[in-house]
């Protein structure tokens, strides 16, 4: 049996808050106020016991064993326990948002430089590619096998001059 969807706003959950002044901060569902609210606690991100809105919320694949309504400290252990924070940094949407992050620091040099250093990339692998396509070509992998031309160098003489009658 495979289940369709996973994550569930549950007591223990992890969840990256998505708005507002906490924004970017990973908070642990405490309890579910109601349809619309949670209360979540941080004691390692800093968040402090608060309610907030589910759709402020975006629920990761974390999730840590404690009874619902657990104390700070009880969610503080549980963290360092589950290693939660090696976890997410660990993980693929957290390297990009890290990377985001950091191409919103760039400076204009920094984008020129990266930008050099694409040009130079695709340069290299235009020229890999063109070379492995002319060897394919000649294997005869587009149709009939072709045969290289042997550069046949021409012998070229200088005419002389015509002579130009005297007047």
């Amino acid at each position: 049996d495979v289940m369709p969807f996973a994550r569930y706003v549950q007591p223990g959950r992890v969840a990256l808050v998505a708005d507002g002044p906490l924004k970017g901060k990973l908070v642990s569902i405490v309890d579910v106020i109601d349809q619309t609210r949670a209360l979540v606690d941080g004691p390692v991100t800093g968040v402090s016991r608060q309610q907030i809105r589910l759709n402020q919320l975006h629920l990761t694949k974390f999730r840590m064993k404690y009874p619902y309504t657990a104390p700070t400290r009880i969610v503080r252990k549980s963290w360092t326990e589950d290693k939660i924070v090696e976890k997410w940094t660990e993980s693929q949407w957290a390297k990009k948002l890290a990377n985001k992050e950091k191409r919103a620091q760039m400076t204009d040099f920094d984008r020129f430089k990266l930008s050099s250093a694409r040009v130079k990339r695709n340069r290299a692998r235009t020229a890999v590619f063109k070379s492995l396509k002319l060897k394919a070509a000649r294997s005869g992998a587009f149709g009939k096998k072709r045969t290289t031309k042997k550069a046949e160098k021409k012998v070229r003489t200088k005419k002389a001059p015509a002579a130009k009658p005297a007047k």
